[in-house]
């Protein structure tokens, strides 16, 4: 009987990057939150994924948006100043 190498009898699984919603604190896929990133033109929503910048997750519950709409978590989590231009932005972005 010949062994197989251990290689190619095990099946190699991709790794699903995990992340948490900076207001309500659940974990999910990366894929399934929104990121908010910290940029010099104020906060944009990251569809990809992938801009520079520092950036924060939220998931598409509504109490999220409206929470980080009227209070200073987000404002914590980027550690900048929320201006009207960028709650704006964010309500025109919510799901």
């Amino acid at each position: 009987m010949k062994m197989m190498p251990k290689k190619q009898t095990q099946q190699h699984l991709k790794r699903v990057p995990i992340r948490m919603c900076v207001v309500c604190r659940e974990k999910d896929e990366k894929r399934q939150l929104m990121r908010l990133v910290r940029t010099p033109d104020g906060i944009q929503v990251d569809t990809g994924g992938k801009m520079n910048g520092r950036g924060a997750y939220i998931c598409e519950k509504i109490d999220c948006w409206e929470r980080i709409l009227r209070t200073d978590i987000l404002s914590r989590a980027l550690k900048m100043k929320l201006t009207n231009q960028d709650r704006e932005r964010l309500q025109r972005a919510m799901p």
